[in-house]
């Protein structure tokens, strides 16, 4: 089973995918995509640190997503992935122009037919204004073109505002 949860910055779509994933009752590998590479974003990563159960498997992957869902879905398992706005960002920002495809790919691809339980946690990026620079714009474009295609594999789209999810697909119960 495969859960999008999307919403704004501090909407609470993290705590939601915390909260069906501790309610799941499986083995929770959490999926971290963020680097800290300044002191607030470090401040963010202590928080969510602290918030989640310390029973749960920690994976701090910015890049290769797909190879961290191969190596922990499974049966009788759940994996949180924190989050995709955050890791397409990361790819973006590579070297390596062809790697975002590659890994876009990639991670379709093992989202197809992945085991046990998947919640990804991302930003809706696309409710807004239209960036003004190529960068920026392009990351907008890029996430939505990723959103669709997962929801389009997922059982479940949930969208957070104010804390309240509202289902797109699927539903809670």
């Amino acid at each position: 089973m495969i859960d999008l949860i999307l919403g704004g910055a501090r909407s609470g779509k993290s705590r939601l995918a915390e909260r069906l994933a501790r309610d799941s009752g499986l083995a929770v590998t959490y999926v971290a995509t963020s680097e800290p590479l300044d002191g607030e974003m470090a401040e963010r990563v202590a928080q969510h640190r602290a918030r989640r159960p310390s029973s749960w498997t920690l994976v701090e992957e910015p890049l290769q997503l797909a190879r961290v869902l191969r190596e922990h879905a499974g049966t009788g398992r759940c994996v949180l992935v924190d989050c995709l706005t955050l890791w397409l960002t990361n790819l973006l920002l590579a070297e390596d122009a062809t790697r975002l495809a590659a890994e876009r790919e990639a991670l379709l691809a093992v989202l197809e037919d992945a085991p046990g339980r998947i919640i990804m946690v991302s930003n809706e990026t696309g409710l807004g204004v239209v960036p003004l620079g190529e960068l920026t714009r392009r990351y907008v474009d890029e996430a939505g073109w990723l959103h669709q295609a997962v929801a389009e594999r997922a059982e479940r789209v949930i969208f957070t505002v104010a804390g309240l999810p509202m289902m797109l697909k699927g539903s809670l119960a």
